[in-house]
């Protein structure tokens, strides 16, 4: 029998492409989580192991996210986020309306800092951003009060952009690492993200150096975890 231009797909490609179907036709919504592997399996009739198959086939294309754990990337309600070209770019390019306020800029002490990278001052830069509802995250970035971030307070950033004022400064990250764990909101950061006190965040520490290793961005994120996620990819792809 000639076979020619039959292609057969196993009970793992059928149930990739039919979660991928709902995905991409917004039958799964953003955000929305998917039922756990003995729902899956008894649903389309497979073994717990083609499920887990499947799960990871959509987890590398990037379809889903992991709810826990420390990641290589953030998603937003599923979505990649690309943070080297700035939080405010990757929310756009992601096709989320979230919006930007920045709270304050002002000069600062942090012993932890001065100890590490040296200097005296640092400028504090305190944004929140918010969804059509209500805030999604609140960050505080430490920059080096020297050069042209020196008079930052006076002037604001350039073009409303902390990235864009870095590159300005002539800082540019070359590595640096990040620290990913829950806090529980306190008074104050409570009120900033209109949530309760006590109410658990996750948050992220980031730290990035220059080539010299001198600082260019120390940046503590508090981030809803009902949209933020981590995930961390590894292996060949």
């Amino acid at each position: 029998m000639n076979r020619t231009g039959q292609v057969h797909f196993g009970k793992r490609d059928r149930l990739v492409a039919d979660l991928v179907q709902q995905i991409h036709s917004g039958a799964l919504g953003s955000g929305e989580q998917l039922p756990g592997e003995h729902d899956l399996a008894e649903r389309y009739q497979v073994s717990r192991g083609t499920v887990r198959s499947a799960l990871s086939e959509l987890q590398r294309r990037e379809l889903i996210a992991t709810q826990s754990g420390v990641g290589s990337f953030v998603t937003f309600d599923g979505v990649r986020l690309d943070q080297s070209a700035g939080w405010a770019t990757a929310f756009a390019s992601s096709g989320f309306a979230v919006r930007t306020e920045v709270l304050s800029i002002e000069r600062v002490t942090d012993e932890d800092l001065a100890r590490r990278f040296g200097g005296t001052a640092f400028i504090a830069v305190r944004r929140r951003r918010r969804d059509r509802e209500r805030p999604v995250s609140y960050e505080v970035s430490c920059l080096p009060a020297a050069g042209s971030l020196a008079d930052l307070p006076e002037h604001g950033l350039r073009n409303d952009s902390l990235t864009a004022t870095l590159a300005a400064a002539g800082l540019r990250a070359e590595r640096g690492e990040q620290w990913i764990g829950t806090e529980a909101l306190t008074a104050e950061t409570a009120e900033v993200l209109e949530r309760r006190e006590g109410e658990l965040f996750l948050q992220a520490t980031r730290t990035s150096t220059d080539a010299r290793g001198g600082l260019v961005e120390h940046v503590i994120s508090l981030l809803d975890p009902a949209h933020f996620r981590f995930h961390l990819t590894f292996g060949a792809r």
